[in-house]
């Protein structure tokens, strides 16, 4: 382990440890010859000797020497000393994005999309140099103490035109795009996936996809979908969300093709956040197609094949100083917010001496007024406010109580408040209110019954009514995920529960008012649940042609399956001798129910046996109790198919049965009650009857 004070390459003095990851230490260090400081990544004693990892380690300076951007950081020296590899980097006094969005829980829109376009730059200058990065993540992102972002480890990059096949270095999980999860083709587009998801952790406060280990979170970029923004945030431009979604979509070609185009779209969002220019091309068959490994598949399913985070490193990889301090790293991490406090300061003392000149405007036009009608006392004038409270005004001159106008409308306000004072001076003010209607006085100053100096100002609230605003979308989402985020904007849901062919039972299939329709807080919204498609009862089909039996499905709201023939003796030729819903069961709407048609008989012979049940299975079940009965018969060591399905009671036994048969060999037949095998009582064994066919002449 290196000391402060040594020196690597009799250039670079140890200046002290910033970080450690699983392959390499970071250190900052003065560059004696340049006079500079630097970091420096030294790859860990253990790995030294292992050709790979050393290769992986130059690997990383060499996708990066190349590359000179002001938001990539920047490679300057690559080498070894006595056996220590190492890499020179720039250094970055700064803090995570990872780290500045825990801290933050998440940024502001216009903050999070200028990070997002300078990570978008240093990409866009990777690509262009064919370099993918392949492991985007909030972790790799610093910004610095003047609110610049550098995009640092490309450990795992390589060159676009090299065969980029995802490896055993894959980068963290929870930003992995679909192609790389499984094991396939990568290129800039997937490095575009990842930014959407880091842009999504900026905006949302947490990552689309999370899971109970890195198995099921690659499963999920691969197959699952992530909540819309605007469904966490509805505050969130229509633009961003777009954005968002288009950069995370599965297939890489209905991504942005390049960072530039990325950087031209989220540059539109800052000016016309509610445009509609962001386009998801349709699905089309992929020039890249993914390319899979041998078992990199089971790989991924076994778990080998992805590394935790825990098992990456997150900011200590990264060639910026993280010491623990890390409350004061972020005061002095971004100078735009500096700057945004500033003017804040500036714009709110300026509002502070408008509102003072404007006092004194009108203290003088009021004296005027009072001058015009003649000499009266002037008034000695102090404001006193006491914790908090509205100011009191007291001085000399003629004074009136102020009289109760809450509840007033505004002309009746106006009528009161003169009768007391004929030279009132009124000030409107105007607010939402769910208490008061629109138009009616919600508020006063001064209070009703305190005294006040004639031609003094009075201050009215005029009410504007409840605050109107859009039915939140709560489409697709469950009853109780709806109802909550009804219920935050002050809005009552009510249920109804209609049948859905479309809707899985139990998602919300639409609101009424509808969504984005104008409504007030405390409004009622019904919300329309699915019960899933509506259930129908099965018809009995037997004896009928298959023209009638269509017909009478149709009716039920069923529809025809398959078809099939064979021979009966119970039927006409050409009627339904089978279905395979039995009579009065409850399916959904649009089954299809299979049927069997009676063909005759196509042999002269064929043969008959007969069956007795001679044990009652259903003993010692209450009066009345049903339960289901099936026969099957094994002939020759064919597969057993069933010859009997009723639901009977304890009544109904012993009873017995013909059966038919094509051969004439002696059949086995077994019981089942209600899906079990019978067995023998006290005994382990099951119960069986053996069938002696003879042959009927057809």
């Amino acid at each position: 382990m290196l000391k402060p004070g040594m020196f690597i390459s009799d250039r670079y003095e140890v200046i002290d440890k910033v970080g450690s990851g699983g392959m390499a230490d970071v250190y900052k260090a003065r560059d004696q010859r340049l006079n500079r400081f630097v970091a420096i990544k030294v790859l860990k004693p253990e790995y030294s000797s292992d050709k790979s990892f050393v290769n992986k380690f130059r690997g990383e300076a060499q996708s990066a020497a190349g590359l000179s951007h002001p938001n990539i950081v920047n490679v300057y020296d690559v080498g070894d000393d006595n056996g220590l590899h190492y890499i020179v980097m720039e250094l970055v006094e700064g803090i995570t994005l990872k780290r500045f969005i825990e801290r933050k829980g998440k940024l502001d829109i216009k903050e999070a999309v200028g990070i997002t376009i300078q990570i978008a730059q240093g990409m866009e200058a990777a690509h262009d140099n064919h370099i993918i990065h392949r492991d985007i993540k909030p972790q790799n992102i610093i910004i610095s103490r003047d609110g610049k972002v550098k995009v640092t480890d490309f450990g795992i990059a390589k060159a676009t035109t090299s065969n980029t096949i995802t490896s055993n270095a894959m980068g963290s999980v929870h930003y992995l795009s679909p192609e790389q999860a499984r094991g396939g083709y990568s290129d800039e587009k997937s490095d575009i996936y990842s930014l959407g998801v880091t842009l999504y952790e900026m905006l949302s406060g947490k990552v689309p996809f999370a899971g109970d280990n890195t198995v099921s979170v690659a499963l999920l970029h691969i197959q699952g979908e992530a909540m819309p923004l605007r469904e966490l945030d509805p505050e969130i431009p229509v633009s961003i969300d777009k954005i968002v979604q288009k950069c995370m979509q599965k297939r890489p070609e209905r991504r942005y093709h390049t960072a530039s185009e990325l950087i031209s779209d989220l540059k539109k969002a800052i000016t016309n956040p509610d445009g509609d220019f962001v386009q998801i091309p349709a699905f089309t068959a992929t020039d890249s197609p993914t390319i899979n490994i041998s078992d990199d598949l089971n790989k991924i399913k076994s778990g080998a094949f992805l590394e935790d985070d825990n098992m990456r490193p997150t900011k200590n990889l990264t060639p910026g100083k993280f010491d623990e301090d890390e409350d004061e790293e972020l005061d002095t991490v971004d100078a735009k917010v500096e700057k945004v406090f500033v003017w804040l300061t500036v714009g709110v003392s300026a509002l502070i001496v408008i509102a003072i000149i404007t006092a004194v405007i009108w203290f003088v036009s009021n004296n005027a007024r009072k001058d015009d009608n003649g000499p009266e006392p002037s008034p000695s004038i102090s404001v006193s406010p006491t914790d908090g409270a509205t100011p009191t005004i007291t001085g000399v001159g003629e004074t009136y109580t102020v009289p109760d106008v809450i509840g007033l409308t505004k002309d009746d306000a106006y009528a009161s408040l003169e009768s007391r004072d004929p030279n009132v001076f009124i000030q409107y003010d105007y607010d939402y209110s769910d208490t008061y209607e629109d138009g009616v006085v919600m508020k006063q100053y001064p209070e009703a019954g305190s005294e006040r100096l004639m031609g003094e100002s009075v201050i009215l609230t005029i009410s504007t009514g409840k605050e109107s605003f859009a039915v939140p979308n709560v489409y697709g989402l469950t009853e109780a995920q709806a109802d909550k985020k009804l219920i935050e904007k002050g809005l009552k849901p009510v249920h109804e529960y209609p049948n859905s062919d479309t809707v899985t039972a139990g998602e919300v299939i639409n609101t009424s008012p509808a969504r984005d329709e104008t409504v007030t807080s405390g409004d009622t919204v019904t919300v329309y649940v699915s019960s899933g498609p509506q259930n129908v009862t099965v018809p009995n089909l037997l004896g009928m042609t298959e023209k009638q039996a269509a017909s009478a499905l149709t009716g039920a709201g069923l529809k025809k399956g398959s078809v099939s023939y064979d021979s009966s003796d119970v039927y006409a030729q050409g009627q339904v001798i089978y279905q395979n819903y039995s009579v009065g069961e409850k399916v959904a709407g649009g089954t299809a129910i299979d049927i069997t048609i009676n063909q005759g008989r196509t042999t002269a012979t064929s043969y008959v046996g007969q069956v007795t049940i001679d044990v009652n299975p259903l003993e010692g079940y209450e009066s009345g109790q049903s339960a289901e009965i099936i026969l099957e018969i094994e002939q020759d060591g064919e597969p057993a198919y069933e010859i009997y399905n009723n639901t009977l009671t304890s009544d109904d036994f012993p009873f017995s049965i013909s059966v038919d048969s094509d051969s004439g060999s002696r059949g086995t037949v077994k019981m089942y009650v209600d899906g079990e095998v019978y067995i023998v009582p006290g005994e382990s064994n099951e119960a069986t009857w053996s069938v002696n066919f003879e042959p009927v002449e057809g």
